[in-house]
């Protein structure tokens, strides 16, 4: 595994219990970061931080809803006094939602992805930007968008225009805080291997393989590495940018 080479920073990952989640916590703390795990359920991120601890990282999880503004507040203040601050940033809690087409989708379900995939982004990067601002070292914000964010897909329309959303949220927060010293990228996976879609039906999983040019499903830690580069001062002169690791998704 590369080393990333950042000992003493810390870094929040929301979502960050399974899955990408899971994979670039591992990857960040294994480069020598501090990780504050972010998910809903208190038993979950009590495991991911002490598995984490487990491999001598320092670790600690935090169990929130991230659409909630107060509680956004409060996790990355407790993060602060905790570990020491704020350096790296991914924000990648989100949920797919109802699959209908447009003139058939359910308002609460629109309601709860745009709520879940793009406010619970805003609120994270906002409270983190300040976190950063105030200590005036800068950092580095990393903001989980798709595919969907670059194009359509039948039956995801919700999905679809949260990631487009989160990829001119991240566009615009660059321009903002490039004074400030922080960085905003996107990262736009294709179709991930994750517990979610292992369990699809393996027809659908086949089809969706076959939407690749390389003709496979992505791993999550084929996406943390992009996250961990995008954290490390290797990647100092990107932000404001949307990186897709997707297998050729969007090459055709």
């Amino acid at each position: 595994m590369i080393d990333y080479q950042l000992d003493g920073r810390t870094a929040i990952v929301t979502g960050g219990v399974s899955g990408i989640g899971l994979a670039v916590s591992r990857m960040l703390a294994a480069s020598g970061a501090r990780i504050a795990v972010w998910d809903l359920d208190q038993d979950a991120v009590d495991e991911a931080s002490k598995a984490l601890r487990a491999t001598g990282a320092q670790a600690i999880g935090i169990a929130l809803d991230v659409t909630d503004e107060a509680a956004v507040d409060a996790a990355t203040a407790r993060t602060v006094a905790e570990l020491g601050g704020v350096d790296i940033a991914v924000n990648n809690a989100g949920i797919g939602g109802p699959a209908a087409f447009s003139g058939d989708y359910p308002t609460d379900g629109w309601r709860r992805v745009i709520d879940v995939n793009l406010t619970s982004v805003f609120l994270c990067q906002r409270a983190q930007i300040r976190a950063m601002r105030s200590a005036g070292t800068g950092g580095s914000i990393i903001n989980m968008a798709s595919i969907l964010g670059q194009v359509g897909y039948a039956g995801s329309v919700a999905y679809a225009a949260a990631k487009h959303g989160v990829v001119g949220m991240t566009q615009t927060a660059a321009w903002e805080h490039a004074p400030d010293r922080i960085r905003v990228n996107a990262v736009g996976p294709g179709f991930i291997g994750t517990p979610m879609v292992e369990q699809m039906d393996p027809k659908v999983r086949a089809t969706l393989e076959g939407r690749h040019a390389l003709k496979r499903l992505g791993t999550p830690e084929e996406v943390a590495a992009l996250v961990a580069w995008l954290a490390s001062d290797a990647a100092s002169f990107a932000t404001g940018s949307y990186y897709a690791i997707d297998g050729g998704y969007l090459a055709q």
